[in-house]
């Protein structure tokens, strides 16, 4: 009677920005744990097709030789977009909750919250290009004209 070896497969989920960015990492320091390249091949394997190293859990291995991570990866973001795109999309009357028309008149101010990887020399370049545009405009006495936060 032969021993039955039983088949170990990890399926590793991960979801949104915080979820793929912690993925990542994970995977990168798996395959250094067990000497997998980033093509997936594996130099040091004798063991091509025999499927009953440990690593075969949390890798599947191609008929290339290659392994590949048993993991899926899955970003909630519809469109990335970049800290100017995002500055000038809060100044758009369609995204504002005013009953009043943003573009007629001047904000006394505004509280721009910047989450995520985002570098504060962007933020202020965004800010200075809103600054620029004509139909933005800000009361000229108002001591605190935006004040804003970067949330790494």
């Amino acid at each position: 009677m032969s021993k039955v070896t039983p088949n170990r497969e990890v399926i590793s989920i991960h979801i949104g920005q915080a979820g793929v960015q912690m993925g990542n990492a994970c995977w990168e320091l798996y395959c250094l744990e067990h000497g997998i390249q980033p093509d997936g091949q594996m130099p040091s394997d004798a063991s091509i097709g025999i499927a009953d190293d440990s690593f075969n859990t949390f890798f599947s291995e191609t008929g290339a030789g290659k392994h590949v991570p048993r993991a899926v990866f899955v970003d909630l973001e519809p469109t990335v977009m970049s800290v100017h795109d995002i500055t000038k999309a809060c100044f758009e009357p369609a995204n504002q909750m005013v009953k009043c028309d943003p573009r007629k008149g001047k904000y006394m101010a505004c509280c721009l919250l910047y989450r995520g990887d985002v570098v504060p020399k962007d933020v202020n370049a965004a800010i200075a290009a809103m600054k620029v545009n004509k139909t933005i405009q800000f009361v000229d006495w108002w001591p605190v004209v935006a004040p804003l936060c970067v949330f790494h």
